[in-house]
């Protein structure tokens, strides 16, 4: 009841207070528009223009904040156009006139006006009804009550049909009660329909623009890096190997003729060394897709990764749905560098891996009882993780402060 009442007193401010700023607003634009156009010719109108345009932004900013309390929407400002580094005076001035929003801020000081009107004729008539019909019982009583007053009752009726007077005009100021939350509201949401439309709605898609190429930097960021630890990792490790398994093969070769027995340990010794490097390779094949996740998804390949880990996993999934296949990589590629930053870094001596879905959310959740200090700034192995979430809307959260304990959250749209 108290946050409906809150409700419906921040929609009236809105529409009461809102009324008089529109009307100001409204004569100031067509006033500043036209005198500027009519004087455009003459340059004097350029520079008023400008000013005017300045003083819808003005108009423009009230707005905004007004419609964070009635769309229950934090405050979104959209980015205005700057002038060019090094510009001159003049054309600092007339900068305004460059921007696109600041067209949209005129644009809306002057078709506010008639929504203003509407908006607070209907707020301003429940109130008035509802409140007059409420009351005129107790006002039609005290009348009659007054000393040597004999017309006045007669006038508003209050003589022997006084009963059924106060039912009516209190029955009215019910139903007009009961309608004035959803009448009240209905008349800011017309107001506040237009200004989000034109005063946050090209910076809502200029964010949702500026999210998506940040999503795409970080796919590509990821992925570069991704490649550039996978060709780091194969020159250290089976390039390397292949490197000396063909000096291995070449001394066997030349040690066939002249000493059968040490040119079979050395083929032994190579057979070994293929092995790790098989080994190896599988190892780092992982990383990038490994066959058990396309065939079978997401809850075999993280048994098989909580397995591999040399530090005690405590795995809990309770989800077997199949997802796109972007998520399910997302998902297995945050476990794996996880837990191997855990098995390196931590010095565990238990991990927890949860995988959950609530709603259209998958989420990953890993902890362990090490020394923490995990971070996600860049620089930091967590860094790229948190790019490879980015490129497919997900996000990453850590806690993890000095001695622990760490908790890292990762979670990814799959609706």
């Amino acid at each position: 009841m108290r946050s409906l009442m809150r409700r419906v007193l921040l929609d009236t401010r809105y529409t009461l207070v809102g009324f008089p700023t529109a009307v100001i607003g409204f004569v100031l634009m067509v006033a500043g528009f036209s005198a500027g156009v009519g004087t455009a010719v003459v340059w004097i109108g350029v520079p008023l223009l400008a000013g005017t345009l300045m003083v819808a932004r003005g108009f423009a900013d009230a707005e905004r904040g007004w419609l964070s309390d009635v769309l229950k929407r934090p405050p979104v400002r959209p980015r205005y156009k700057p002038a060019p580094p090094g510009a001159g005076r003049f054309r600092r001035l007339i900068n305004p006139l460059t921007s696109g929003q600041s067209w949209l801020d005129l644009l809306h000081a002057i078709l506010n006006f008639p929504f203003a009107i509407l908006s607070f004729v209907l707020t301003i008539v429940f109130w008035a009804i509802a409140l007059a019909g409420l009351t005129w019982p107790l006002y039609g009583f005290i009348t009659m009550r007054i000393p040597g007053n004999t017309e006045l009752p007669e006038v508003l009726g209050l003589g022997d049909g006084y009963l059924v007077n106060a039912v009516f005009h209190g029955s009215i100021g019910l139903v007009f009660t009961l309608l004035l939350p959803i009448t009240v509201r209905g008349a800011a949401l017309i107001r506040a329909g237009l200004g989000r439309a034109l005063l946050t709605g090209v910076a809502e898609l200029q964010e949702r623009i500026d999210d998506l190429a940040e999503g795409r930097a970080a796919a590509v960021s990821a992925e570069a890096n991704a490649l550039r630890k996978l060709e780091r990792d194969i020159h250290d490790g089976p390039q390397q190997r292949l490197v000396s398994l063909a000096m291995e093969l070449s001394r066997a070769q030349r040690q066939l003729a002249k000493d059968p027995e040490a040119a079979q340990a050395t083929i032994k010794s190579a057979i070994t060394a293929t092995r790790e490097t098989l080994d190896e390779l599988r190892a780092l094949s992982r990383g990038i897709a490994p066959p058990i996740l396309s065939d079978r998804g997401l809850a075999p390949a993280l048994a098989a990764l909580a397995g591999r880990c040399t530090v005690p996993v405590d795995l809990d999934v309770q989800t077997v749905e199949r997802y796109q296949a972007a998520v399910e990589n997302a998902i297995y590629f945050v476990c794996a560098e996880t837990l191997t930053n855990v098995a390196k870094h931590s010095r565990a001596t238990i991990c927890t891996v949860q995988l959950q879905r609530i709603g259209d959310v998958l989420m990953l959740t890993i902890g362990d009882d090490g020394v923490g200090g995990a971070h996600v700034a860049k620089g930091h192995g967590l860094a790229g993780l948190a790019d490879r979430l980015r490129a497919v809307d997900g996000e990453l959260t850590v806690q993890s402060p000095d001695g622990g304990p760490t908790l890292i959250v990762a979670e990814v749209p799959c609706g």
